[in-house]
């Protein structure tokens, strides 16, 4: 078994917060930005500013 210390790590492009290599993200591990949902989901351009909601 591997300690998660022994494990790659990123920066998260929305927190800028470390985060590990997680099995789910196994096969593409390379393409992974965000440490989270929430991150990736507030990231989307406009989501912040509350546009692009159907007005």
């Amino acid at each position: 078994m591997r300690r998660k210390s022994d494990l790659p790590t990123k920066l998260c492009a929305t927190c800028g917060r470390p985060f590990a290599w997680r099995k789910k993200w196994a096969r593409d591990w390379e393409s992974v930005r965000y440490c989270s949902e929430r991150c990736r989901r507030s990231m989307t351009p406009g989501a912040a500013q509350g546009e692009n909601r159907g007005n």
